[in-house]
């Protein structure tokens, strides 16, 4: 049980001590850049899925030519 304390106590001392954590903005900064490429790649794959889903002037997706493919 004295190595699990220890562990513990190393733990909590580099947490507090030995790790640098963000400042607010810095962490509002990390969001709006993770929440912009977040919607850049859902859009990017939106119009993949369009693009390659017209088949006969209708819009399968994705799922639909895979389906036609296996079928």
């Amino acid at each position: 049980m004295s190595k699990f304390g220890d562990y513990v106590k190393s733990s909590y001392d580099e947490l507090v001590h030995k790790v640098s954590w963000p400042t607010f903005k810095e962490l509002q900064n990390s969001a709006v850049v993770v929440a912009v490429a977040a919607i850049i790649l859902a859009i990017v794959i939106f119009l993949m899925d369009y693009i390659f889903g017209v088949q006969g002037g209708a819009w399968k997706g994705i799922l639909g030519i895979y389906y036609s493919l296996i079928s």
